[in-house]
């Protein structure tokens, strides 16, 4: 098992799906995790107490995160509670299920989804990055998509915002590097989660997405959570800018 024990996360958007998973893989490795939740404090109440039996502190913390007062507030919680931040992983984000040809795209739709996929991004990384600093190293990891790689017919706005985390990972690792601060990017392909319920619990359409996936199935959310564990473990000391492709085949980069 990779080990974190003495590691200090934050983990946004991880009352559900990969954030979850993230956050209770993080727990069994031994670190410390605060994470964010949107509206569901009851998920975000089962998922503290999951993780806790692992024997570590695990707390989370209300947020908006495409606000900036919000994500400055959340990253203020994880400095008090646990002291330091050695581990940032930018999981919160959305998905919109309706499709949007372009001519039916409205601003409202284009900039909601560059608030929450896009500017909570950013934001979080924006007050997590002085500790780290000042601290001597750090890792950062952000949650793009395979969209963002090829993009998306019908949503392209999603796959806009998800394309820009690569660019802007990419930017930061070169940015950081000095400070030993490694900046790295996970994309996954489809992950059978509750944001993407509406097409993989639907027979027709589920046909559809899992024919371009060579395994034939999406991933769990644990098997997006593993990639993550090891990019922020001192197992990859050496990586950083990379987009760590977890997408059963479905996109061949590199």
């Amino acid at each position: 098992m990779i080990s974190l024990a003495g590691k200090a996360a934050v983990v946004t958007g991880g009352s559900r799906g990969i954030g979850a998973a993230t956050v209770k893989l993080f727990a069994q490795a031994g670190a410390d995790v605060v994470f964010s939740y949107h509206k569901n404090r009851e998920a975000a109440a089962q998922i503290e107490q999951e993780a806790r039996k692992q024997g570590t502190r695990i707390e989370s913390y209300k947020a908006n995160l495409g606000r900036t007062g919000d994500a400055k507030a959340l990253i203020d919680f994880a400095r008090e509670r646990l002291g330091r931040i050695d581990i940032l992983v930018a999981n919160a984000g959305m998905w919109n299920e309706k499709d949007a040809p372009i001519e039916q795209l409205s601003e409202r739709e284009w900039d909601e989804m560059m608030r929450v996929n896009l500017k909570s991004v950013y934001a979080v990384i924006h007050f997590t990055v002085p500790h780290m600093i000042a601290q001597h190293g750090g890792r950062i990891i952000a949650l793009s998509s395979t969209a963002g790689q090829r993009g998306e017919s019908l949503h392209t706005h999603y796959a806009a915002s998800k394309g820009a985390i690569i660019s802007f990972v990419k930017g930061l690792s070169t940015e950081l590097a000095r400070h030993n601060i490694l900046v790295n990017c996970v994309a996954p392909g489809w992950v059978d989660t509750d944001m993407s319920a509406s097409v993989l619990r639907d027979k027709k359409l589920v046909k559809g997405a899992v024919s371009l996936i060579p395994l034939k199935r999406a991933a769990t959310a644990e098997e997006i959570a593993g990639p993550i564990l090891f990019v922020a473990s001192e197992l990859a000391t050496f990586i950083t800018g990379e987009v760590i492709n977890v997408n059963g085949g479905a996109i061949l980069c590199g």
